[in-house]
C-alpha cells in the first residue's frame, strides 16, 4: 500500500490478501420425513424442519403412532447424529399419505413434506446431507425424494417397494437413474417391546443412521456396506449369501445395484452401488464425494466474491483449493486431484465482465468389492527337506 501522508512512526496496515483455509462441511446430517398423529404438535408441527440435536430426548415427544419413533430409535442404536425431521399429517389412504409425504407449495409460498426440507438450512442453518423416509418410501416418493437429494447434494436411501422376491427388487431398480439414490432390499426385523413380538423394521431407518455413524467415525469415502447394525433381530426374507459364490441371492441383488442384507458377525448391509446410470458415479463413495468435493470448494470461497479479479486472486484461490485436495488425499479420502488455471477457458472478454472459471478433478476412493487371490500347488517347500532332517 503505497504511503500518501507524512508520519513520523510506525503504522500497521491490515491485509486480507492471501489463500484462505477451506473447512469441512458437515455431512452426518439427517434429513426425514415422517408420519406421527399422536407427536407432540409444538416440538414436531406440520409440514415444518425441526432439527433434533438430541435424539433419544426426542423420542419421549413422537408419540406411539406412525414412522417417527420406530424411525428415531433405529437413528439412534447407531449414533447420535443431527437430525432434521418433517412431520406430515397421515391421509385417509395410503395414496394420500404419499401425497402428503411428496409435498407441495401452498398458494401462500409454504413448502411441504420432502419439499420442506428445501427449506431446511434457513429454518435450522443446517443442510440435510442424507435423506429417507422410513416405511413411506413409495414410487412417487422416491422420485420426489432423489429430485430434492439433487438439490440439496445429498444422498437418498429408499426401499425397493412393493418388491417381495429377488427378482423384483432388481426390476423396481430399473424405476430410477440417479447416482443420488441407493436402493434397499428387503427390511429388517426388530423387537417390539409393546407388543413383545419380532416386527418388520424399515431398513431405510438403519440406513440413514448407521450412514450417519460412518460419516463421523470413518468418513464419507467409506460405504455403508459391511458395517454392523445395531437394534435388529433379524431380516424379513431370506437372502442367500456367500462370500466366495456370487451365485446367490446377495449376489445377484447386487449385480443388479441393489443393497441387501446378510448376516455375518451380525446384520451387515452388503452392496455399495448407486442407482446411476453414469458408471463414474456407480459406487455411493464417488457420488457422495463428488458432493462434498463441490460443497466445500462452492462454500469455502465466498470470501472472494466480489474482490477485485487480479491473478494473485486467482493464485490464491487455486493454491487453497490445491491445500485442501492434499490434505484429504493425506487423510486417506481421496486418491488424488488438482486444481488449475486454464487460459483458453477465460478469454480476456469474460474476464472484463467478472467471469472466471477455475478447473479441477479428483479421483474417489473406490471400495474393495472384488477381490480375488490365486492359489496355487507346489512342491518346491520340499526342497530342503533333508536339511531339516540333519538338523
Amino acid at each position: 500500500m503505497p504511503i500518501t501522508s507524512y508520519h513520523h512512526g510506525v503504522r500497521i496496515v491490515e491485509t486480507t490478501d492471501g489463500k484462505r483455509p477451506i473447512r469441512d462441511i458437515s455431512t452426518a446430517v439427517i434429513g426425514m420425513v415422517v408420519t406421527a398423529s399422536d407427536a407432540d404438535a409444538t416440538t414436531f408441527p406440520l409440514d415444518t424442519p425441526v432439527l433434533l440435536t438430541d435424539v433419544y430426548a426426542a423420542m419421549a415427544k413422537s408419540g406411539d403412532l406412525g414412522t417417527l419413533s420406530p424411525s428415531l430409535e433405529a437413528i439412534a442404536a447407531q449414533t447420535r447424529p443431527l437430525t432434521i425431521v418433517v412431520r406430515v399429517a397421515e391421509g385417509a389412504n395410503a395414496a394420500e399419505t404419499t401425497s402428503n409425504v411428496v409435498g407441495t407449495v401452498t398458494p401462500a409460498g409454504k413448502k411441504t413434506g420432502l419439499k420442506a426440507l428445501l427449506t431446511a438450512e434457513a429454518v435450522t442453518g443446517l443442510v440435510p446431507k442424507i435423506l429417507g423416509v422410513p416405511g413411506l418410501d413409495t414410487q412417487a416418493v422416491t422420485t420426489e425424494m432423489v429430485a430434492i437429494a439433487q438439490k440439496l447434494r445429498a444422498m437418498a436411501y429408499a426401499f425397493a417397494h412393493g418388491a417381495d422376491t429377488v427378482s423384483e427388487a432388481i426390476t423396481y431398480r430399473d424405476e430410477f437413474a440417479a447416482r443420488e439414490l441407493m436402493l434397499l432390499w428387503p427390511d429388517f426385523k426388530r423387537w417390539d417391546t409393546d407388543t413383545s413380538a419380532s416386527v418388520l423394521a424399515p431398513s431405510t431407518a438403519y440406513a440413514l443412521g448407521l450412514r450417519a455413524k460412518i460419516d463421523k467415525e470413518q468418513g464419507w469415502h467409506k460405504t455403508l456396506s459391511n458395517v454392523a447394525v445395531n437394534g435388529v433381530t433379524g431380516i424379513s426374507a431370506d437372502v442367500s449369501w456367500d462370500l466366495q459364490d456370487p451365485a446367490t441371492d446377495a449376489g445377484t441383488l447386487n449385480a443388479g445395484e441393489v443393497t441387501t442384507l446378510v448376516r455375518r458377525d451380525g446384520y451387515r448391509f452388503w452392496g455399495s452401488r448407486t442407482c446411476s446410470d453414469d458408471p463414474l458415479y456407480a459406487f455411493e463413495s464417488a457420488t457422495r464425494t463428488g458432493q462434498v468435493l463441490a460443497d466445500m470448494i462452492a462454500d469455502g470461497h465466498m470470501w472472494a466474491i466480489d474482490k477485485p479479479l487480479r491473478p494473485g486472486l486467482i493464485k490464491d484461490i487455486i493454491d487453497g483449493v490445491n491445500d485442501k485436495i492434499r490434505s484429504l488425499v493425506t487423510a486417506g479420502r481421496l486418491m488424488g486431484g488438482r486444481c488449475w488455471w486454464e487460459e483458453s477457458a477465460n478469454p480476456a472478454s469474460q474476464l472484463a465482465q467478472g467471469g472466471a472459471e477455475i478447473k479441477y478433478d479428483f479421483t474417489a476412493v473406490a471400495p474393495l468389492e472384488n477381490l480375488q487371490f490365486v492359489q496355487q500347488i507346489t512342491d518346491s517347500y520340499y526342497a530342503d527337506f533333508a536339511k531339516g532332517i540333519r538338523a
